[in-house]
């Protein structure tokens, strides 16, 4: 991709209000530095993990990079594969997973987490784990005027 195409343009309607299953989906996983739950070097942690994508010829299928916060210092990501990459954590991840997507500011993303609890309990699943797609970059999001955010959650 160019420098003016750093992001695909995201098409919400294939992850919108979906239940789908995973089984040994591949991720290499990486992390992220963040300051109060804002990452710092989230740039250099994507360039580092396509770089060995790239080394590997594989492919990210849908672009798929999923954000775990896990401390206000700390965020694992997860970086669908087509493939296994050499010189990186391999994982997988199996279950049934619920998507919503949201657009808007990321200082919403407290009032969508808490539609999400309501959306999951609406369709009688419990969130066991869950992460955030952020699907662009800002600079991107405001080239697209779009800023969509999407939860994935695995549910039981």
């Amino acid at each position: 991709m160019s420098e003016e195409e750093c992001c695909p343009k995201f098409n919400p309607k294939p992850w919108d209000g979906k239940v789908f299953e995973w089984k040994n989906k591949r991720f290499v996983k990486d992390k992220v530095f963040t300051l109060f739950f804002m990452p710092i070097n989230f740039g250099s942690v994507i360039k580092r993990l396509n770089e060995r994508v790239d080394n590997a010829n594989a492919k990210i299928p849908d672009w798929l990079c999923l954000s775990d916060h896990t401390s206000k210092f700390n965020m694992d990501i997860y970086l669908a594969v087509d493939k296994k990459i050499p010189d990186a954590e391999n994982v997988t991840l199996s279950g049934k997973f619920l998507s919503k997507v949201y657009e808007g500011q990321f200082g919403d993303t407290g009032k969508w987490c808490d539609d999400f609890k309501e959306y999951a309990k609406s369709k009688k699943l419990e969130i066991k784990k869950w992460y955030m797609w952020y699907t662009t970059c800002p600079k991107c999001a405001k080239k697209y005027g779009k800023n969509y955010v999407v939860i994935i959650a695995e549910v039981a």
